[in-house]
């Protein structure tokens, strides 16, 4: 590792001396996105609540470790620790900083050819926002207001539809228990001020984009009228700001996220991958032909979104944290193996902080939103209602001084899809998955790279190479090295090599 270790150093030296100009909206520019909860990321002001400003003392981490966009978690005003009830959407919650800091944020990130994208939450509000608010009185006082078509209300209990109190009326809530009665997303006065919403982020602020969440839930089992909702999403959006970039939260099987691609939003997040059920940690922790399950299940993906760009992530704010899902509290090497997995997928990798650094954290939603673990001085308060605490690898600081961390591997990784971005955006081409061996060649603009992976966590592997390939990047995740022998790539356990033709 320590080869690569300093190959690394190279790698990035030359990243950060080349001008950037903003940033690059080349379709063939490689994305790791790099998704941050900033309540529990990086506190500027000593209060313990992560906030705005921690995010932009930050950059420079981010940017080192090779993460070119950002998506934050919400960060309008709520009554909820992780926010995901809005009471404003024109605003910024004042525990995480002002509209100045955010505009802050975009500036800085920008100049580091660094994008950030926000979160979208626009299925549902807050039951304190004021259009809730207005609704609700006047259903109370017997009067009409336009704000009562702003929600979907019935004078009937039934499907997932909550009392609304001293009167005779009901309101949809699909997130029931939270507060969070649904928008009726067909009212024209609601479109406007989504519409509003859209080029306030995308032009005042100057975001990049948007995660959109819930999208499923927007018209509930319905998926026709759901998609034709994300199509004037997204019509809207490039009328506003040509390029912007919109990731779904469709959670759902393969079948169902590659129907939602018809909405013409540029990604979905690949749910099949993730997770300890996903098919990245399933196919870890099974005992043999590795590569030739991961193959078949990312070969069927492909079939099914032959033209989507995806949007692959092993965990995130909603899930276990990857160390837990491929049982890597103990073994480094699996929990480094699996971001490399991820790593050489196609389209635009999501890695949720901390997972850099082998976070745990599963059960109820806090547990998996812990404090980022810079070293033992430097961290937020955690989130209430955490009911485990626990940190199995070293913080940042410490990971950072040993290059054979998980940090150091991580950061390789997002290097070497910088450089290579044919990784990232190139055709796909399965030419040996046989065992624990896989080689893969991918074409972007008439440039190949190969991807040569040993999945055996112990033993050695030989992968028949063309004689005239040469090595580029060799990513082990412990000591060994790979080398060529005749027409033979002999592979380390958990080795990942790109190689070329030369020059």
């Amino acid at each position: 590792m320590k080869l690569n270790f300093f190959t690394m150093l190279i790698m990035i030296l030359l990243l950060i001396v080349l001008p950037v100009n903003g940033v690059n909206n080349n379709k063939n520019q490689s994305n790791n996105w790099y998704e941050i909860f900033v309540r529990s990321f990086q506190d500027s002001n000593g209060d313990g609540i992560g906030d705005i400003q921690g995010v932009i003392n930050k950059l420079d981490y981010i940017q080192e470790m090779g993460y070119n966009g950002i998506w934050l978690m919400p960060i309008y005003p709520s009554p909820s620790y992780h926010k995901y009830d809005v009471t404003d959407y024109l605003s910024v919650d004042p525990e995480y900083g002002t509209l100045a800091d955010i505009k802050r944020l975009t500036t800085e990130a920008h100049a580091r050819g660094i994008k950030i994208i926000l979160d979208l939450v626009i299925n549902h509000t807050s039951q304190n926002h004021p259009w809730f608010i207005a609704a609700s009185n006047a259903l109370r006082e017997g009067k009409d207001s336009p704000f009562i078509d702003y929600y979907n209300f019935r004078q009937k209990n039934e499907g997932k539809y909550i009392p609304l109190y001293d009167t005779g009326w009901y309101y949809e809530e699909q997130f029931s228990g939270g507060g969070m009665p649904d928008l009726n997303l067909d009212n024209e006065d609601v479109r406007t001020q989504i519409h509003l919403i859209l080029d306030f982020w995308l032009n005042v602020i100057d975001a990049d984009g948007f995660r959109l969440d819930a999208v499923t839930s927007y018209y509930s089992g319905d998926h026709d009228k759901n998609i034709t909702f994300l199509h004037w999403l997204k019509e809207e959006c490039e009328l506003l700001k040509p390029n912007s970039f919109l990731v779904g939260e469709c959670w759902e099987s393969l079948p169902v996220i590659a129907r939602y691609y018809e909405s013409g939003i540029d990604s979905f997040f690949l749910f099949p991958a993730s997770q300890a059920e996903g098919f990245i940690a399933s196919t870890l922790r099974s005992r043999s032909n590795r590569a030739e399950k991961f193959a078949d299940r990312y070969q069927t993906v492909l079939d099914n979104i032959p033209d989507g760009t995806l949007a692959p992530f092993l965990g995130n704010h909603d899930t276990g944290r990857t160390v837990g899902s491929v049982q890597g509290r103990q073994n480094t090497t699996i929990a480094k193996f699996a971001e490399g997995v991820l790593n050489m997928m196609q389209g635009n990798i999501f890695t949720y902080y901390g997972e850099e650094i082998g976070m745990v954290g599963s059960g109820n939603d806090p547990n998996k939103r812990l404090a980022m673990y810079w070293n033992n001085e430097n961290m937020t308060n955690q989130p209430p209602g955490i009911t485990a605490e626990e940190y199995a690898y070293p913080s940042v600081d410490e990971q950072m001084d040993d290059p054979n961390s998980l940090l150091n591997y991580c950061r390789l990784l997002n290097h070497t899809r910088i450089t290579y971005p044919m990784i990232a955006n190139g055709e796909n081409e399965f030419l040996i998955a046989e065992g624990d061996i896989l080689l893969i060649r991918r074409t972007l603009d008439e440039e190949s790279c190969w991807i040569a992976m040993n999945f055996s966590p112990k033993e050695f592997g030989r992968c028949p190479i063309s004689s005239h390939l040469i090595i580029r990047a060799d990513i082990e995740t412990g000591t060994e090295s790979s080398k060529i022998e005749e027409d033979e790539l002999i592979l380390p356990p958990y080795a990942i090599v790109i190689l070329q033709e030369p020059n």
